[in-house]
């Protein structure tokens, strides 16, 4: 299942509440004012928190 780049309009950081960038080679939504990476699960973003990885270790 693709992610629909249409939730992007409704979905925020689960942390700060700021916008989300889709990263489509990754399938992952990246906050770039907390530096977080959360993934996308089967299209499902999985916007917990605890499932967040740092961006500067995702990139490595």
């Amino acid at each position: 299942m693709a992610f629909d780049k249409k939730l992007l309009d409704i979905v925020a950081c689960p942390v700060c509440k700021g916008k989300l960038e889709y990263d489509k080679e990754h399938q992952q939504l990246i906050c770039k004012a907390d530096r977080l990476v959360y993934p996308i699960d089967d299209g499902i973003p999985v916007l917990l928190a605890d499932k967040a990885v740092n961006w500067q270790e995702n990139q490595e």
